[in-house]
């Protein structure tokens, strides 16, 4: 037992190599990760006595532990017999792209990520780049929704700015687990998002096991009471306006309720509009071109980020005018399928998608720029009086039908002042002689802004560009 022993000092180091790796596997691996879950429920605890709407355990969930509680579903083992029936392959090869498929979807979130971090962020960036003002907010229909029931934020999408506008804005109430497309993929934005609770979705995916096992994640989070927030109309309004909405995730969410036995789902509507889009030459140049190729050239994008920071440097930059943010009336699920029956009507998820869409319509924000552009739109040469009266007129129509105008410094005025100023800045319009114009190459652009709000008067017609009006909408 005392004998000396002599080994290659290969074969030592490869020894102590598998003894250190056996050691921290067994031992050091699972106490930090105890350290740190259990330091992670303290702070989810001090974090839920100040949320209206607690964080679920769903989301608190281990990720490998929903990966698995997913992947062996019954739904989804019966979806990947029928998908390997299908494809003619083995079994275990359809259930490995099951579990392929769960990996990317199922999001690992971290409430010090959220609240720690991306809150501050989303904090700094919007108050950065936009005065942010809060519109219309049902406060009185947020305080009646049932405590139990899960919260769905459904949202116009006009920017990317939108994730972060409502992600602080909602910061106070809850956290948001978003749905988002193929362009969060990439690194290092994958891990970040989903960090922050989000999952990826295909949009475009025609996979039948790929969907089953996304719908079943999104209904099982929507059981599991997980706050989300997601974009009915599946990808940035390319013309301004609020969309059609696509009926996929609304109809997983639909899918399998029962009133009375099931959770409550309340949808939330919520309106976003702003004086200037960051991306609208890139959307409107898409919109005219038919497609959703976004053409964003790394030149571009530096030369732009470049002259950002020079601004910022030398004190030139001027915030890109108003972001607003309305709330509308809460919309239960239980209630609208209820009504519904008794209307003798059949599956309920278009007639719940168009209800959502008309309320988020109906509390669109009304802000300087997109009534100054609709003005302008109307005729090729206006005086500053002109655009005044038209912008009075305008507005009356608008608060008459209930829309929530936003107001700078409560004088009309000095909103018509705010829009003109910043039109010109951009040379979307001309001055010459005390008259304004709409720039002939920019006119694509106005009607973008006038979209935004054509659903609130009748004297807004809706704005189409044709490709020979595409001049400027190329540039980025």
């Amino acid at each position: 037992m005392t004998r000396i022993i002599e080994i290659p000092l290969w074969a030592l180091v490869l020894i102590l190599a598998f003894a250190i790796v056996t050691f921290a596997s067994h031992f050091l691996f699972p106490s930090v990760r105890w350290f740190f879950r259990r330091r992670m429920q303290k702070v989810v605890a001090k974090l839920n006595t100040r949320l209206t709407r607690p964080i679920e355990p769903f989301k608190l969930a281990r990720r490998h532990d929903m990966i698995q509680r997913l992947i062996y579903d019954p739904e989804i083992a019966k979806a990947v017999e029928d998908y390997a029936c299908e494809e003619n392959i083995p079994q275990d090869v359809a259930f490995e792209a099951a579990h392929r498929y769960a990996r990317e979807i199922v999001p690992k979130f971290s409430a010090t990520a959220y609240f720690g971090f991306a809150i501050r962020l989303a904090k700094l960036i919007s108050r950065g780049f936009y005065r942010v003002r809060l519109g219309a907010f049902d406060e009185a229909g947020l305080d009646k929704i049932d405590p139990n029931a899960t919260v769905i934020f459904v949202i116009n999408h006009r920017s990317n700015m939108d994730y972060i506008l409502v992600t602080w804005l909602a910061a106070e109430r809850t956290s948001l687990s978003y749905a988002v497309g193929e362009w969060a993929r990439r690194w290092p934005l994958r891990t970040i998002i989903k960090s922050m609770g989000a999952y990826f979705i295909r949009r475009k995916s025609r996979n039948a096991l790929y969907r089953k096992v996304l719908a079943r994640y999104v209904q099982m989070a929507t059981e599991g009471g997980v706050t989300q927030a997601m974009f009915p109309e599946g990808g940035l309004s390319l013309t301004g306006e609020v969309g059609q909405p696509k009926m996929g995730l609304l109809n997983y969410m639909v899918q399998g309720f029962e009133p009375g036995k099931s959770r409550d789902v309340v949808f939330v509507p919520v309106a976003i509009n702003y004086d200037m889009v960051i991306e609208d030459r890139v959307l409107v140049a898409a919109g005219i071109g038919g497609h959703r190729k976004f053409r964003l050239r790394i030149r571009d994008i530096f030369g732009h980020i470049g002259r950002h920071i020079w601004q910022r440097i030398s004190g030139k930059f001027h915030r890109l005018g108003y972001a607003s943010v309305s709330f509308g009336s809460p919309l239960s699920l239980t209630e609208f399928i209820s009504g519904m029956a008794r209307n003798e009507a059949t599956d309920p998820t278009m007639p719940l998608a168009n209800e959502v869409m008309r309320r988020i319509r109906k509390v669109v924000p009304v802000l300087p720029v997109p009534v100054v552009a609709a003005i302008l739109l109307t005729s090729d040469t206006l005086s500053r009086t002109e655009i005044e009266a038209g912008f009075a007129s305008l507005v009356d129509e608008m608060e008459g039908s209930g829309a929530h105008i936003h107001m700078p410094r409560d004088d009309m005025n000095y909103a018509v002042e705010v829009g003109l100023r910043l039109l010109l800045a951009r040379k979307l319009i001309r001055l010459k002689n005390d008259t304004y114009s709409v720039n002939p190459d920019e006119r694509e652009i106005l009607g973008f802004y006038a979209n935004s709000i054509a659903h609130l008067s009748d004297d807004i017609a809706l704005f189409a560009p044709t490709a020979s009006e595409s001049g400027s909408t190329s540039k980025t």
